[in-house]
């Protein structure tokens, strides 16, 4: 298997022809046409989109077709967001979905996001069928007379439709604010999507200011939405004396702010707004992972709702969420989960619930953020070589058994001053190390503290 391929229960990615080449793209798309077939053997049908990547369509017609010949019908949304297939699949209760997005991979690389019935990334123990079936020479092809059908559909203007179908979404309200918005698709499906959302939210269109919303899948910058990759957005709002600025990955469904002036807004706070509009009108926990910044317990508390914390993942959020019957959730990485819609990270409902805020509050975002204590977040990682990850984690455990600790994800340590969360990678030798404090120094100095413990655990 090529170093380049990555599977795991959360999708296939890899460098188109590197890794991803068409012969794989078939092994594992007729996989899952097969525990489609395996739970729906009757005229099954499954909802296909992608975002702008130049191998996007090469990647759809290669997983179409293979659908096809197993007697599975399509409902191809062309250009989609990932929550937007997400949420077409239960409007046409479709059996399935994939999704051809690698994300915030660079624009070389590809994926296979694979949905159940729910819109939903399959369960664990779905997608390692899926993995494991993909090995055998097992597949269940049909004859020329039974091959699935294509219906191509834009599921757009549904899920834009359904985010101001919400009673807590005004957007009456929103458009006598009278924001003016910078928004940075990066070159890709967010750049059809967020500027549509906004007018429909009531924005007037020339105070919707465009960069990088043309979906070529050329990106012009780093994908992933980080401070280093988004200089030019900050800039752009400093210029436009924009009300903020939106940062959306390929696939829209993480969503970055920057504030008025110019300023990045950490990826970690865009849950936390979410979720502080969201209890104004629903009483009820929250769930994010375990690597998720502190801030939004600090909210909860304030507001007098409970937090709980799930193994990093959309899935094991999503899970908890249902345990818990959580009535938000996300990720620390700008993802936002409203169940009222659809178990999956959405940047759309993100931008109205955020812009919703804002108008309740009659602040602009720099004043909100201001009102949350700071922290700062690290991120470090630390090669172990052929160190068994296992091992140090667990030696780590007993040494801090008396604080609190989680051990559902690696190692999190939680104490007084901040925290420390310690995970082992699946793909290559090292340890990632996370650490949260009230100062950047602070987080810093936990986090280096931590990456010299494990290699004295040795």
């Amino acid at each position: 298997m090529s170093k380049t391929l990555v599977v795991s229960i959360s999708g296939i990615r890899g460098i188109f022809g590197s890794g991803l080449s068409p012969d794989i793209i078939v092994k594992y798309a007729s996989a899952y046409g097969d525990w489609i077939l395996r739970n729906n053997p009757s005229a099954p049908m499954v909802v296909v989109g992608r975002d702008a990547r130049v191998t996007g369509q090469i990647c759809t017609d290669l997983v179409v077709s293979t659908l096809q010949s197993q007697g599975i019908g399509i409902y191809s949304a062309g250009l989609a967001t990932t929550p937007t297939v997400e949420m077409a699949v239960l409007k046409e209760k479709a059996q399935g979905g994939i999704v051809l997005s690698a994300s915030h991979n660079p624009a070389e690389w590809n994926a296979l996001k694979l949905l159940n019935q729910d819109g939903e990334f399959l369960s664990p123990s779905d997608a390692q069928w899926v993995i494991e079936h993909a090995e055998t020479a097992d597949r269940t092809w049909c004859s020329y007379d039974k091959r699935g059908i294509v219906v191509e559909r834009d599921y757009l203007d549904y899920h834009i439709t359904k985010v101001l179908g919400l009673s807590e979404i005004k957007p009456s309200k929103i458009g006598k604010r009278d924001f003016r918005v910078v928004v940075d698709a990066v070159n890709s499906v967010g750049g059809i999507a967020i500027p549509r959302l906004l007018a429909n939210l009531g924005l007037r269109p020339e105070n919707i200011v465009e960069l990088h919303c043309d979906p070529t899948g050329l990106f012009a910058h780093p994908a992933e939405p980080l401070p280093e990759n988004l200089t030019e957005i900050c800039e752009r709002v400093r210029l436009e004396k924009a009300d903020l600025g939106i940062v959306v990955d390929p696939d829209a469904d993480r969503l970055a702010l920057i504030a008025d002036g110019g300023v990045y807004v950490s990826e970690e706070l865009t849950q936390v707004l979410a979720a502080a509009f969201w209890w104004q009108y629903h009483s009820g926990p929250f769930v994010t992972n375990l690597s998720s910044s502190r801030a939004v317990e600090l909210v909860a508390k304030s507001m007098g709702q409970k937090v709980y914390r799930s193994a990093v993942g959309e899935i094991n959020v999503v899970e908890e969420m249902k345990a818990r019957s959580a009535v938000i959730g996300g990720e620390g990485n700008g993802g936002v989960i409203l169940p009222t819609l659809h178990y999956g990270r959405d940047a759309l409902i993100g931008v109205a619930l955020i812009l919703q805020y804002l108008v309740e509050k009659g602040m602009s975002l720099s004043e909100v953020i201001a009102e949350i204590p700071p922290l700062h977040m690290v991120k470090m990682k630390t090669n172990i070589g052929t160190l068994n990850p296992d091992i140090l984690l667990d030696t780590l455990s007993k040494k801090y058994a008396n604080e609190q600790i989680s051990t559902i994800d690696g190692l999190k340590i939680d104490f007084d001053e901040g925290w420390v969360h310690m995970r082992k990678s699946n793909t290559e030798p090292i340890i990632r190390v996370y650490a949260e404090a009230s100062s950047k120094t602070a987080a810093e100095n936990l986090g280096n503290r931590f990456m010299k413990e494990l290699l004295s655990e040795a």
